[in-house]
């Protein structure tokens, strides 16, 4: 399958003293993609939440390769891990617009818990409509 892909122009709140795009930021760049490719799938992350269950993120990395700068547009690439079971993992790649450079590369792996807080696995219906949407030809 493909990796989803959402466009996402670096705004000048994006970056920090020196210009460049501010290490955290790009955490919230994998967030951005993670709630689109969800939405594009017809499922956001308040429907999930209403289903009462929640994704904090357990894990993070990001690879820093080349450094962003105000008024980039950024390419968000994103695609789900389906190897986990007990956990939905995430992985990203940010590139140019125009592909020429990789700007950062990573992951984040979400628990689900229920509304008391208990680790659950995925649930049937998060799991039926990644499996849909994962689904190779």
């Amino acid at each position: 399958m493909p990796a989803y892909q959402t466009t996402y122009r670096v705004i000048y709140g994006d970056t920090d003293n020196m210009g460049y795009g501010y290490y955290a930021n790009y955490l919230r760049w994998f967030e951005i993609g993670r709630a689109e490719m969800l939405r594009s799938w017809g499922l956001s992350y308040k429907m999930i939440e209403t289903q009462g269950i929640f994704l904090p993120a357990s894990e993070a990395r990001c690879k820093y390769m080349h450094p962003v700068k105000y008024d980039d547009l950024l390419i968000i690439e994103t695609s789900i891990d389906t190897s986990f079971k007990g956990a939905v993992k995430f992985d990203y790649r940010i590139r140019s617009e125009d592909g020429q450079k990789i700007h950062a590369v990573g992951f984040t792996k979400h628990a689900c818990i229920d509304r008391n807080g208990k680790v659950v696995r995925p649930p049937r219906f998060l799991m039926e409509i990644i499996e849909k949407n994962t689904e190779t030809e």
